[in-house]
């Protein structure tokens, strides 16, 4: 019989004692004393305590009796004050209990694979069980925060004067950068859908279309490699403007920043954000998506490294590489031998090939290579680092990239191994004036740093055709501690120059009319001046809850390799499935 519940497990007070309630609920715990059986109950709102007494019935005693960790119960009873001395301050139910008169079981499960209150289990076991990893109550707190993530986006956005707008799931394959999911058409053999990596093309026709302000909570799909913060299916924020440029998007979704700053961090932003030169960012910090929580600024020492004999520096100098480092306050005196050897063997596995270190001390510095720089020099590097005695130097010697990659990873562990930051504060600026393309070596051409729609910077427009290379972007993404947690453009809206880029990207006039002659055909006719940006929704729950793995902020999210250890997908399907797609010959 089903006992429907009047309260839920969160809610009953000493207010409420002497009321007959219902609750339903998981048993979160049980304790047996003979005569007395306490239950704790659980439910995503809380947890009650009910007691089972004996003057209840022996018929009830006994199924009390039997009662075990996550088994569905309802209980109908009187709330009752618990004793004196027995209250428990840290629930919100702590100063009550129910007393049972009639239970209802509804399913008597098996003794789960782990606890809901204990350790943490192991994340194959989790995603196996994931049903029952939601059920922990800090799993659900986490939901609660993607929950009231979503509806202020929705209310802030809404009194901004943007309309949400659904685009289709279903579309066409498009080369925006990552490798599209395909889904094969029956009606049309040979032909297939592509799942979408962004609303990005529908949201610019909709400001051809005159909606002037679009937003969309998304669902959006890469088939890419994985990671710790990257899903092949993920949710984001999109949003679209017209008659705009990228100041007007900014400060537009500052509003929407601010918000959340308040709802989730109490933190009142001083507005506008901080704007950083794409250019000027990777020289200080080695990265596009800096951490500004702390500092450990890169410096560039070639110019002391030309003083010195170390043939490092000397062979690093004749090939035109960068000779970098930074200054870890404190980090001589934290760091070991054995530490330094570590930290070498970190930043070799990003391709350097050897990290150089110094120790500060009051009167010189120390280390395997100190000998190779005279007084003056080691002076030069105090100066140059704002060094002082007790700090590490640190150097890298190797191409851009190398150093950048390296020095950045460097940056990012030194500064939580040395409690540099607050791991609770939040810092947010915009990092503006990306590069249009970027060289890909491999293939011999340019491919898009954002996507191929991004409209130049107009002052670098004549180097569209003369050094394509140098042109910069009208490009800002939001950086939020060190993650990238939306990124956005102004859109071309002239054809002539949305062609242009096409070209340099490689696509011939033929194959731009064939994959994007729609596009082209609406920037004719009647584009406004337009701009957007998309926030990545699933980033920004990760960073609210505190987490460092996107995977936990998803309800039913995929392995590193992709795969769904719940329901055993990607999974296969029958013969006459993909006979039906033409995918098997008749």
């Amino acid at each position: 019989m089903l006992l429907k519940r009047t309260h839920t497990c969160g809610e009953l007070t000493v207010e409420h004692v002497g009321q007959s309630v219902t609750l339903n609920g998981w048993v979160d715990a049980w304790r047996d004393f003979g005569g007395l059986v306490f239950i704790d109950l659980r439910d995503r709102y809380g947890i009650t305590q009910v007691v089972f007494e004996p003057d209840a019935g022996q018929e009830l005693q006994a199924r009390a009796h039997e009662l075990r960790n996550e088994h569905v119960i309802g209980v109908k009873g009187t709330v009752a004050p618990r004793l004196p001395g027995k209250e428990n301050p840290k629930l919100a139910t702590g100063a009550i209990e129910v007393r049972v008169e009639e239970l209802t079981v509804y399913n008597a499960t098996p003794t789960p694979p782990f606890e809901m209150h204990g350790p943490e289990p192991n994340e194959e076991l989790r995603l196996t069980y994931r049903y029952l990893d939601l059920r922990r109550p800090g799993m659900q707190e986490i939901f609660l925060i993607r929950h009231r993530l979503a509806q202020l986006m929705r209310r802030v956005m809404s009194d901004l004067g943007f309309l949400e707008v659904e685009t289709p799931i279903l579309g066409r394959s498009t080369p925006e950068g990552a490798r599209d999911f395909l889904v094969p058409s029956r009606v049309h053999p040979g032909h297939f859908y592509a799942l979408p990596q962004s609303p990005q093309l529908y949201k610019q026709l909709l400001m051809v279309s005159g909606f002037d302000r679009y937003f969309q909570i998304a669902r959006c799909f890469r088939d890419e490699d994985l990671r710790a913060n990257r899903q092949p299916e993920f949710t984001q924020l999109d949003v679209e403007m017209s008659f705009v440029d990228d100041h007007d998007v900014t400060s537009t979704m500052e509003v929407l920043v601010a918000a959340m700053a308040r709802e989730f961090t109490g933190q009142d932003l001083t507005l506008p954000l901080p704007r950083l030169d794409y250019q000027d960012v990777v020289e200080r910090f080695g990265s596009d998506r800096p951490d500004l929580r702390y500092g450990l600024e890169l410096k560039d020492i070639a110019d002391i490294a030309g003083q010195t004999e170390f043939k490092v520096f000397q062979q690093a100098r004749a090939s035109g590489h960068r000779i970098r480092g930074l200054c870890a306050p404190g980090g001589g005196a934290r760091y070991s031998r054995k530490d330094l050897d570590g930290l070498s063997e970190f930043i070799a596995g990003m391709g350097a090939k050897g990290l150089i270190w110094l120790k500060v001390e009051a009167d010189a510095l120390t280390g395997p290579t100190a000998k190779f720089f005279a007084a003056e020099a080691q002076q030069r590097l105090r100066e140059r680092f704002g060094a002082q005695a007790g700090d590490l130097i640190l150097i890298v010697a190797d191409s851009q990239a190398v150093t950048s990659q390296a020095l950045s990873s460097l940056r990012s562990r030194l500064a939580a191994e040395l409690g540099l930051y607050d791991p609770k504060s939040f810092h947010y600026a915009w990092v503006v004036r990306f590069p249009l393309f970027a060289w890909d070596a491999e293939h011999g051409r340019f491919v898009a740093e954002h996507h191929p729609f991004t409209m130049p910077l107009f002052e670098d427009l004549p180097l569209l055709d003369s050094d394509p290379g140098r042109v910069r972007a009208q490009a800002y993404d939001l950086v939020i501690n060190g993650e990238e947690a939306g990124g956005g453009t102004i859109r071309c809206h002239d054809a002539e120059i949305q062609s242009k880029i096409f070209a340099h990207l490689g696509l011939t006039p033929e194959e731009a009319q064939e994959k994007f002659g729609f596009l082209l055909g609406a920037l004719r006719n009647g584009a406004p001046p337009h701009g957007g940006i998309a926030l990545g929704v699933d980033r920004l729950v990760m960073l609210y809850a505190g987490l460092t793995n996107i995977r936990d902020c998803i309800a039913f999210p995929k392995t590193a390799k992709g795969t769904d250890l719940m329901t055993g997908a990607p999974g296969t399907v029958e013969p006459r499935q993909l006979k039906e797609l033409h995918l098997r010959p008749a």
